[in-house]
């Protein structure tokens, strides 16, 4: 006979808590604490109010428990997350609903926060055909911390008592791979056999691999989504069963039913709620430097001093081994040619200093400037909707123009996942559109590049927030004839050849829009390269091509300008088909251009198109699905300031893909400031077209830092049961709030190990190190973004306003 207490007990558990993994993570903290204080707090408790609420009903308790587990069951997930599991309510991963708001898109996890996607890794011992036992040894797997791709790797460690082959697995890091030759060599020696075949060991691999991959969600509103859920099942029971009876009795323990389960409901629930406020909360800053080109430095006083100093430095000989990695100078380069008599030689005024090698002088140097005005850009590497959620403060309606280049949702493997499922892509999206909209400005535009595999979906989103969607057409197979295509492999597949993904251009009423035009490429006179010609009405109603006046943007003597063109033959209004941009199908684009190897880089062409048509210079570009960072060196290059977001290894110098050193996202800005021309990187030597056309030479400045991660948060949470400690009474009582607004159900000690508070003064004393050993916190930069204040502000806080900074990283409040 089932028994369903302890099934519901079973499932409860791991509805709350979810499966446990092994190895070292945020989430493995996470899930262990939860598991130790469900069974320590939780389950009791609720025990014992099942007990009182029952007592009146004992003939009930078996039933009771059954139904409970009916209900509770079909939301179970081994994430732990809240949301239609195997619901028979709602049973698609998406459809249309019909309301008030006409027809709306509907999805299985439409009200959860996406979190990542990953494998529930445990240990585990595998036996293989011709009699060999294999164990895996995950104890100690550092997990992912977001969504980037990295691939599991293994290595021999020892033969065990069992005579079992150990392997002990972990995430690749810089490009490490599975050195399988090793392994057999180990296994050889260890076991005094000849014959081990390769095949055994890639089968026991394939086996272990086969362990269960999550989505890891956070549910937005879970009390409410179980109560309103519950509420449904109950209906369908009186539905489904006519001829209930309804006696008073039964009506009775029906009643105790939905008591029952609103209270297990609440009560777990509130752990939800507490994990929900953590994503939401905003971040801090780690690890922060600058990067910024000689010649910035040599126009402010005492610049040369500065620069002089920097050349003396012990660390000079770091940076200037980064510069040849780079490219950037060639084996010969000699410091002592940057100075000649005191002034800076222009052959290396862009040679751009990272002060990550000089942090000693960095204060002096960045004494020079004012943040505010004079910082080109910020790279921040991070999850990016905790980045997005974190600078919404400071840029909130300052964004004149977002493009974002997210995965396909193909089933195909990048150098990031974009494997996702339907449903939790669109809840991935959703999210990043949505804050991402927040920061627009009211004239601002959102560009969003897909393929088919995720068009239709993403434009029910994005009409959610614009009035105007114009969907453009890029033909990735554009060649220099327009009447010729591309032939390769691809043309001989049984379907229609793919050669065009799609742009949504998105805006509201008022927005900026600078018309372009372009010449017939083939036959003009005009000397603009690739640029397209930016028209300006002479008259009210422009009728033909005299009523304009046309102009290309370039930099002349070091400033960016206007250059007027004169037209005198015919031009051609950019159209929604964009098929005169050359992709990277095209040998002269992997020449020029390319720095990640990779197919999926976009054009600067392209972005140069899409940033001038709908930016004016100064004006800030976003780009939080950044990748190689062609957005940002495009923006830079075109005299406007940027944002971009980019998490995992993308963000460095180098980065290592399928065990290849490629350029990254800072590597990429880095040569941008050097002028982006002459770099050899895998012995060729690259200038990017645009940097031709507009006669870009290169400088500039701009911030890198990291931002705490989710992971992180969570590898540092310790829950307790004692709502009331000292610290949290005094906390209570200084910043005169009450417990509701700070529900002490879930004291999470984080916070008394991080903050003390002064008993005479009430000050708060805080020292990230308690938390983050290894990282250094840039408390400027983190009251910047969460207070939404500039720099010079920030730099003078008052104590009420530092107190809510405080709260608002360490309370979520």
């Amino acid at each position: 006979m089932i028994n369903y207490k302890e099934k519901f007990w079973e499932v409860m558990e791991r509805l709350y808590a979810g499966a446990e993994p092994e190895g070292k993570s945020g989430y493995v903290n996470l899930v262990k604490q939860k598991h130790r204080y469900f069974k320590e707090y939780v389950k009791p408790e609720l025990e014992k109010e099942i007990e009182k609420r029952i007592g009146k009903f004992p003939d009930f308790r078996e039933e009771l428990y059954h139904k409970l587990y009916t209900f509770f069951d079909p939301y179970f997930s081994d994430s732990g997350s809240m949301f239609f599991v195997k619901s028979y309510i709602y049973y698609k991963q998406y459809e249309r609903v019909y309301g008030e708001e006409d027809v709306k898109l509907f999805w299985k996890t439409k009200d959860l926060y996406y979190i990542k996607s990953d494998i529930l890794i445990k240990s585990m011992e595998v036996k293989t055909e011709d009699g060999m036992t294999f164990f895996f040894d995950a104890s100690n797997v550092e997990h992912k911390k977001n969504n980037e791709k990295k691939k599991l790797i293994y290595s021999f460690s020892h033969i065990d008592p069992q005579n079992r082959i150990v392997l002990k697995v972990e995430y690749s890091e810089k490009g490490k791979e599975t050195k399988k030759e090793e392994i057999i060599k180990h296994i050889k020696k260890a076991l005094g056999i000849k014959n081990f075949k390769e095949e055994t060991l890639d089968k026991a691999i394939q086996t272990f691999e086969r362990q269960l991959k999550v989505d890891y969600f956070i549910h937005k509103n879970p009390e409410a989504f179980l109560k309103q859920q519950f509420n449904l099942w109950i209906s369908q029971y009186f539905i489904s069963h006519e001829d209930v009876d309804l006696d008073p009795n039964r009506i009775n323990q029906l009643i105790a039913l939905k008591d029952i389960a609103y209270k297990i409901i609440e009560v777990i629930s509130k752990f939800e709620e507490e994990i929900k406020r953590l994503w939401e909360k905003p971040r801090l800053v780690f690890n922060s430097n600058y990067v910024i080109t000689l010649d910035r430095i040599a126009k402010k006083e005492k610049g040369i001093e500065i620069i002089k100093n920097l050349l003396e430095h012990p660390n000079i000989e770091s940076q200037i081994k980064e510069w040849k990695e780079l490219g950037i100078v060639g084996e010969d380069f000699d410091k002592k040619e940057i100075l000649n008599n005191g002034i800076l030689n222009q052959k290396w005024q862009f040679l751009p200093i990272d002060t990550k090698y000089f942090k000693d002088l960095e204060d002096e140097i960045i004494s020079l400037f004012d943040l505010d005005e004079e910082l080109d850009g910020l790279l921040i590497k991070s999850e990016n909707f905790q980045a997005l959620n974190t600078i919404l403060p400071r840029f909130r309606e300052k964004i004149q123009t977002i493009y974002i280049d997210p995965p396909f949702n193909t089933g195909k493997d990048f150098d990031y996942i974009d494997n996702f499922k339907d449903s939790s892509w669109l809840s991935l999206m959703k999210d990043r559109i949505d804050v991402g909209v927040k920061l627009l400005k009211k004239n601002g535009a959102f560009w969003l590049h897909l393929d088919d595999n995720a068009n239709t979906f993403a434009k029910e989103l994005l009409k959610e927030h614009f009035s105007q969607i114009t969907e453009i057409i890029f033909n990735t197979n554009a060649t220099k004839d327009i009447e010729a295509d591309l032939f390769g492999y691809k043309s001989f597949g049984d379907n229609f050849q793919l050669k065009h993904q799609t742009l949504f251009y998105c805006r509201n009423e008022n927005y900026l829009f600078r018309k372009l035009w372009k010449p017939n490429r083939n036959e003009t006179n005009l000397n603009i390269g690739w640029l397209d010609l930016i028209s300006f009405p002479k008259v009210s109603s422009p009728k033909k091509i005299s009523d304009f006046v046309f102009k290309i943007e370039k930099w002349i003597d070091g400033t960016f300008k206007m250059q007027e063109i004169n037209v005198e033959e015919k031009v051609f209004p950019i159209g929604d088909i964009w098929n005169d941009i050359f992709s990277f199908t095209q040998s002269e684009m992997r020449v020029s251009e390319s720095f990640s190897f990779n197919l999926s880089q976009k054009p600067e062409n392209l972005l140069r198109r899409i940033i001038q048509s709908s930016s004016e210079p100064k004006s800030i570009i976003l780009d939080y699905f950044l990748g190689i960072a062609t957005t940002t060196a495009v923006a830079h290059k075109l005299n406007r300031k940027w944002i971009g977001i980019e998490m995992g290894a993308h963000f460095e110098e180098f980065y290592y893909s399928d065990n290849v050193k490629k350029i990254g996202a800072k590597g990429r800005m880095k040569l941008v400031l050097a002028g982006d021309k002459n770099i050899k990187l895998d012995k060729k030597e690259r200038r990017p077209h645009l940097s031709k056309d507009i006669d870009w030479n290169g400088g500039g400045f701009f911030k890198y830092y990291e931002l705490e991660q989710f992971e992180e948060i969570l590898g540092n949470v310790e829950y307790s049961q004692e709502p009331a400690s000292e610290f949290f009474k005094k906390y209570a009582e200084s910043s005169k709030i009450t417990f509701s607004q700070v529900d002490p159900f879930i004291f999470d000690k984080r916070l008394a190990k991080a903050v003390k508070i002064n008993q005479e003064t009430n000050d708060w004393e805080v020292d990230f190190k308690q938390l983050y050993p290894d990282k250094q916190v840039d408390l400027i930069e983190s009251i910047v973004n969460v207070l939404g204040i500039d720099y010079k502000t920030a730099k003078n806080l008052s104590k009420e306003d530092l107190l809510k900074f405080y709260r608002r990283v360490l309370l979520c409040l």
